[in-house]
C-alpha cells in the first residue's frame, strides 16, 4: 500500500464532499424524480450558496495547487450543467401540464409530510377526490390526436411515479393515525385505481403502445442536443459525430472483410459472423466461461504492463445470471464489481434463447468480458472508490465508456484478438458502438425512428432482432442520457488519442498513462487532456478533444 495515494492537501475535496453531502439530503427530502418546482427552487438556491463560497475561496487566493484550481472549474461548470437541467425537467413538466393539471397538487401533498407539515385529513380527502375526478375528465375527453406520442408517454411515467409517492404518503400515515383513515381510505384507494388506469391510458391510448415493449423514447431534438454536447466539452455538432461515427463504421467493415477472409468466406462478413455466433457454450456453462476470459485478460494486461490490477481488484469481482425480463431491455453483459451475464432462461421461448445463445457466444463474450470488469469497468469502479472519489460527481459517460473504449481500441492494436474469430468479435462491438453513435443521434434530431434504430442493428451491425430491440429499448428507455451511447466512441476516441500522444511522446509509459487516468477520476475529457498536458487555462475549453481516427 502506498500511503501517499491516501494523504491529499488540496482544500477542494473537502469543500466538494461537503456539498455532495448537503445535496444528497436535500434531495431526500423530496419526493423521488418527481418534477417538483419547490425541489428545484431549493437547489437553485442552494446552488448559489455554494458558487457564493467557492468566488470567495477564490477571491481569498486559498486555491494553490493545480488540483484545487481544476477542481473549482469543474465545479462551476458542473453548476452550469445543473442550472440547464433543472429548466429542461420545467420544460419537460410544462409540457405535461395539460394531461396532469392535478400533479403539483399531489407532489405538493407529498412533499408536506416530507417537510414534516401537519396533515389535514379532510383537505387531502378532497384533494385526492378533485385528482379523480379530473382524471375521468381527461380520459372522456384526451384524443390521440391532441398530444404527441412522446408527450403522453412521459406523462403516463411520471403518472406511475407519482402514485408510488402517494402511497407512501398514505402509508405513513394509515397504520396509525384513525381520522386520517375514516377521511381518506375512499379517496385513496379510488385514486389509486384511477391512476393506474391512466397511466395506461396514456401509454396505450394516447402514445399509442400496443404493448410495454413498444420503443418510444423522449427525443430531445437538435438545439437541445447541441446543448447537451457543449456540457460535455465535446468541440462537434451533432451532424459532425454522425460523420465520424459513419466513418468508423466503414473501418469496421473493412476489417470484418479481411477477418471474412481469413475464416474463407471471401467478402461475405456477414456469413463469418454467422459461423461466429454459432460458438456458443451449453446452458450452464457461462459463468465458467466469463471466469476463464476474465483471467485471460488479467494476465494479458499484467503481462505486458498495461496497467496495475491489484489482487484485491482481481479477488473481488463477482457473477450474476440476468433474468429473462431483464435480457429484453439487457441482452448483454453488464459489469461493474459483479458481472451480469445473459444467458437464455428455461422460461424462455424457444427463438428467444437461441438468439440470446447467438448474441453471447464465446468470442463476442470475450470482448465484453474485458469491457465489463479487468481492464475495464470493474477497475475503473475500484480506482474510482479510492482515488479522489468525490470527483464521481462530475461524472461523464465519456470518461466512463471512453475508457472502456480506449481498451478495446488499445488491445485491437497490440494483436489481443489473435483468431480471425476473435477479431470478428471485437469487431462486432466496435461496429456496434459506431452504430450507437448513428442511430441514438438519429433518433434525437428526429431523423430516425426506434423502428429504423432496430433495422439498422440488425442489417449493418449483424444483431439478433430481439437484441436488437432491446438495445434501442435500453437506449431511449429512460434510463440513459441522449449522450451516453453516443459517448462509447466518441469518447474512447478522444481517450485513445491523448493516450497515443502522450505515450509517443516519452512522456509516460502505458501502464503510467492507463494508472493516471484513473487515478484522476471523472471530468470531461477535454478537461483531462489540459491537466495531462499541464495547461491549467481551463476557462478557454471548448470541447478541445478529438478526431482520432482508426484508419
Amino acid at each position: 500500500m502506498n500511503e501517499q495515494n491516501y494523504i491529499i492537501k488540496d482544500i477542494m475535496p473537502a469543500f466538494l464532499l461537503h456539498y455532495a453531502t448537503d445535496k444528497a439530503l436535500i434531495e431526500r427530502g423530496f419526493a423521488g424524480n418527481l418534477p417538483s418546482v419547490a425541489k428545484r427552487a431549493r437547489l437553485a438556491a442552494f446552488d448559489l450558496e455554494w458558487i457564493e463560497a467557492l468566488s470567495r475561496l477564490e477571491g481569498d487566493s486559498r486555491l494553490t495547487t493545480s488540483a484545487d484550481r481544476l477542481d473549482a472549474f469543474l465545479f462551476r461548470h458542473k453548476l452550469r450543467q445543473e442550472e440547464i437541467f433543472r429548466r429542461r425537467e420545467a420544460e419537460k413538466f410544462e409540457e405535461m401540464i395539460p394531461l396532469l393539471p392535478f400533479a403539483t397538487d399531489l407532489i405538493t401533498l407529498t412533499e408536506d409530510r416530507r417537510r414534516r407539515r401537519d396533515s389535514n385529513p379532510k383537505e387531502a380527502a378532497s384533494r385526492l377526490t378533485v385528482a379523480s375526478k379530473t382524471i375521468a375528465s381527461l380520459m372522456r375527453n384526451l384524443t390521440q390526436a391532441q398530444v404527441r406520442s412522446t408527450v403522453a408517454n412521459r406523462a403516463s411515467e411520471t403518472v406511475t411515479a407519482l402514485s408510488a409517492s402517494v402511497k407512501e404518503w398514505r402509508d405513513f400515515y394509515h397504520s396509525y393515525d384513525p381520522v386520517f383513515t375514516w377521511w381518506t381510505e375512499i379517496p385513496y384507494q379510488k385514486l389509486e385505481s384511477d391512476l393506474a388506469q391512466y397511466a395506461e391510458f396514456l401509454r396505450h391510448d394516447i402514445a399509442g403502445a400496443e404493448n410495454k415493449d413498444i420503443i418510444i423514447g423522449d427525443p430531445l431534438g437538435r438545439d437541445a442536443l447541441v446543448e447537451e454536447i457543449k456540457l460535455h466539452l465535446v468541440p462537434y455538432s451533432p451532424e459532425e459525430l454522425l460523420a465520424i461515427g459513419e466513418r468508423e463504421q466503414a473501418w469496421c467493415h473493412e476489417e470484418l472483410i479481411k477477418a471474412s477472409r481469413e475464416m474463407g468466406y471471401g467478402d461475405d462478413w456477414r456469413a463469418a459472423l454467422e459461423k461466429v455466433k454459432e460458438g456458443y457454450v451449453d446452458p450452464g456453462e457461462q459463468p465458467r466461461l466469463v471466469r476463464e476470459l476474465a483471467e485471460e485478460a488479467i494476465r494479458y494486461v499484467r503481462h505486458n504492463d498495461l496497467v496495475t490490477v491489484s489482487p484485491l481488484c482481481e479477488e473481488s469481482w463477482r457473477v450474476a445470471m440476468m433474468g429473462a425480463e431483464e435480457q429484453k431491455v439487457s441482452p448483454f453483459f453488464l459489469g461493474g464489481e459483479v458481472i451480469k451475464v445473459s444467458f437464455p432462461t428455461q422460461e424462455m421461448s424457444h427463438d428467444f434463447k437461441l438468439m440470446s445463445l447467438r448474441g453471447n457466444n464465446r468470442n463476442f463474450a470475450r470482448a465484453t468480458v474485458q469491457h465489463e470488469l479487468i481492464p475495464g469497468h470493474h477497475l475503473q469502479m475500484f480506482s474510482e472508490m479510492r482515488h479522489r472519489p468525490y470527483r464521481r460527481m462530475f461524472n461523464t459517460p465519456f470518461w466512463v465508456e471512453g475508457w472502456t473504449l480506449h481498451w478495446e481500441m488499445l488491445l485491437w492494436e497490440l494483436g489481443f484478438g489473435v483468431t480471425p474469430e476473435d477479431k470478428i468479435g471485437m469487431l462486432f462491438w466496435r461496429l456496434h458502438r459506431c452504430a450507437r453513435v448513428v442511430f441514438s443521434l438519429g433518433f434525437h434530431l428526429g431523423t430516425m425512428t426506434a423502428e429504423e434504430c432496430v433495422r439498422l442493428l440488425v442489417e449493418d451491425v449483424g444483431h439478433e432482432p430481439e437484441n436488437a430491440a432491446a438495445e434501442v429499448r435500453r437506449s431511449f428507455g429512460g434510463r440513459y442520457s441522449a449522450l451516453y451511447q453516443c459517448a462509447y466512441l466518441i469518447g474512447g476516441l478522444q481517450v485513445h488519442q491523448l493516450y497515443q500522444e502522450v505515450v509517443e511522446s516519452g512522456a509516460m509509459t502505458p501502464c503510467e498513462f492507463n494508472d493516471a487516468f484513473l487515478r484522476e477520476n471523472q471530468m470531461p475529457i477535454a478537461v483531462l487532456r489540459n491537466h495531462f498536458l499541464k495547461n491549467e487555462a481551463f476557462d478557454n475549453i471548448a470541447g478541445v478533444g478529438s478526431d482520432q481516427s482508426t484508419q
